[in-house]
């Protein structure tokens, strides 16, 4: 029965994707809700159902008050039949009215609505560009990824398990009382008013409310986040009273925030008590008033009565689903923030797979400033012949690593063009140009898996005999062999830790070196890829780099000049343009900047002082 009801939607199931995705919250709702139609008019009924069956079970409490007037005996012979139908009602059908209400609500919609939510959010946000992430918190980020379907989820209970079931409930209770006496509904009538004031009241208050206090919920997640993922640099410098300060003013506005939510609820809870004694007061008094005029039975009086002590203590916890259902609306709002933001860098409708056959890449008047107009690259223009080695200098902020960006296509070009075999990058797809590429990157981070896992990243049908092949020539696979992690998990199934922070920053390097030699991709970028490494390991690499470069495409990105002093060209960037290119020994021989940054390169590196100068 369980398997049943909570497979009767696929959270999982196709859709078609948006680039553009929904910015007001009720449209973003319904693109959500759609496999979710016809189970939530389902609901929705069976929600009506239970109110109704509710109401009914009242009036006929007060029909069994007006029947005890008579004799027992007259009693039973009359009414035992219709007694015992009543009975197995309550005993047997309405359980099940309510088993397959809460089987829809707590089995079908809650469980399958939040993770079909969190699935399609976080396929939307993996789509977006490297330059979108580069803009926020990774905390923040996943802390709207987790905290919106939940919302979304608790919403959309309330509105079944509550809203729906509380309109259902009013209006049987109106027709209950006009059927017992017409002027029975005037004091309730009256009450519904002075209640809709109240609910319109806090509810144009509790959503901004609310939406506030998430989003310093947010702001705090990612200052706490920024810290331990910095804990490095946090403990190096001895800020942690300056960490404490920076979170506490954050956590501050959160109490604020929280703390003027919190306010708007006192205030609903006093006005709703009186309301609710003035609603007892009016319906039971006329009630007794009708009855001691002859205008009404015990059972009219008992029914009333019974009916509004009902509504007094439904309206607290209707008007908390109310509060509780609009909270959350504040907060998917504040989710649709990260969520709902289109995609900055997509494929060209006509976009095709890359048809790389020989590697050969150009760059024609190529410019990308980041949008401040100075900066980066400067109208360059390059042709790297197939299986051509280049080597890349330049002092730092020359445009180096944005024509590798540009080239992988993490940024679109500002102007010029990028092509590889006649193709430019903008038309074809993504996946498919950066699964022809191999970069190896200064920054090694590695993901918080298993040192299997991130090496088979690289080529995951890869074999074992091959993943650990790719290790040997990265020089990793004897100290891969002497890992064990806190739960006691060794050699290639031991897990590197968050970015790999568990090894040095040298072993992290080389797994990056393994990945990317596991994949063999025709075209190879390798941005500082020796950087982390010390001179031993960095001799013993360096074969296995030349080894890899036999065949590709390359373009190596180096201030340790000795890394790239065999390549077929080098290419000097000053200020975003070319302002050299030759063989090693012909760039010493010209006596420009690359000769002076040889000359002045202390263990192969770029000297400060050339580029302070």
């Amino acid at each position: 029965m369980f398997k049943f009801f909570e497979n009767l939607v696929d959270p999982y199931c196709d859709y078609e994707e948006s680039d553009q995705p929904p910015t007001r919250l009720w449209p973003f709702m319904r693109a959500y809700m759609r496999p979710f139609r016809k189970v939530f008019w389902v609901t929705a009924i069976i929600s009506i159902l239970v109110a109704a069956v509710e109401i009914w079970l009242i009036y006929y409490m007060g029909r069994v008050v007006d029947l005890l007037s008579g004799s027992p005996t007259e009693f039973w012979n009359n009414h035992g039949i219709e007694l015992i139908l009543v009975a197995a009602f309550i005993l047997f059908l309405r359980p099940l009215i309510q088993a397959v209400d809460v089987l829809l609500l707590n089995n079908t919609i809650l469980p399958n609505f939040g993770t079909l939510i969190r699935w399609r959010a976080h396929k939307h946000v993996l789509r977006q560009s490297v330059g979108w992430f580069e803009n926020d918190f990774a905390g923040r980020i996943a802390n709207r990824i987790m905290q919106t379907p939940p919302a979304a989820g608790e919403a959309v209970f309330q509105a079944f398990d509550a809203i729906t079931f509380a309109l259902a409930y009013v209006v049987g209770a109106a027709l209950l009382l006009s059927g017992s006496d017409l002027r029975l509904m005037l004091p309730l009538l009256a009450w519904l008013i002075l209640y809709g004031f109240l609910v319109r009241w806090t509810m144009r208050r509790v959503g901004p409310a609310s939406k506030r206090a998430s989003d310093a919920r947010s702001q705090v997640t990612g200052r706490v986040v920024d810290a331990y993922t910095n804990i490095h640099s946090v403990k190096l410098f001895a800020h942690n009273d300056r960490e404490l300060d920076y979170a506490k003013e954050a956590i501050e506005h959160t109490r604020e925030t929280f703390r003027a939510e919190m306010r708007i609820y006192t205030i609903m809870d006093v006005v709703l008590v009186t309301l609710n004694g003035l609603l007892i007061i009016a319906v039971v008094g006329w009630a007794m008033l009708l009855w001691s005029q002859d205008q009404a039975s015990v059972g009219v009086v008992a029914a009333a009565t019974a009916l509004t002590l009902r509504l007094n203590a439904m309206t607290g916890w209707i008007m908390w689903a109310l509060t509780s259902f609009f909270r959350q609306l504040g907060v998917v709002a504040e989710g649709m923030e990260t969520i709902a933001q289109p995609i900055d860098l997509v494929d060209s409708p006509d976009a095709a797979p890359l048809d790389l056959r020989e590697g050969r890449i150009e760059l024609r008047d190529l410019s990308h400033h980041f949008g401040r107009g100075a900066g980066g690259l400067d109208r360059i223009s390059l042709t790297i012949e197939p299986g051509e080695k280049i080597g890349l200098v330049g002092r730092s902020g020359a445009g180096k690593s944005t024509l590798v960006k540009l080239l992988l296509r993490f940024y679109d070009a500002e102007g010029g063009q990028v092509l590889i075999d006649g193709q430019d990058v903008t038309k074809v797809t993504q996946d498919s140009l950066r699964d022809r590429i191999g970069l190896v990157q200064q920054d090694s981070s590695l993901l918080h898996r298993s040192v299997r896992d991130n090496i088979l990243y690289g080529r995951p049908d890869a074999t074992e005999a091959e993943m650990i092949e790719a290790a040997r020539k990265a020089e990793a696979h004897d100290f891969v062999l002497d890992l064990q992690d806190p739960e006691g998990r060794q050699g290639y199934d031991a897990h590197v830790g968050e970015r790999g922070v568990k090894l040095s920053g040298g072993q992290r390097q080389r797994i990056t070196l393994a990945r990317v030699i596991l994949k063999d991709a025709p075209i190879l970028l390798l941005d500082e890829a020796t950087s982390a490494l010390d001179s031993e390991v960095e001799a013993e690499i360096q074969q296995t780099l030349y080894g890899m470069m036999e065949g590709k495409t390359v373009i190596a990105i180096a201030h340790r000049l000795s890394t790239i002093a065999q390549m077929d060209r080098i290419i000097v960037l000053d200020q975003g343009h070319i302002v050299e290119e030759g063989a090693h020994a012909d760039l010493l021989v010209r006596g420009g900047l690359y000769a002076r940054f040889w000359s002045r390169q202390s263990g192969g590196f770029i000297n400060a002082d050339e580029v302070a100068e």
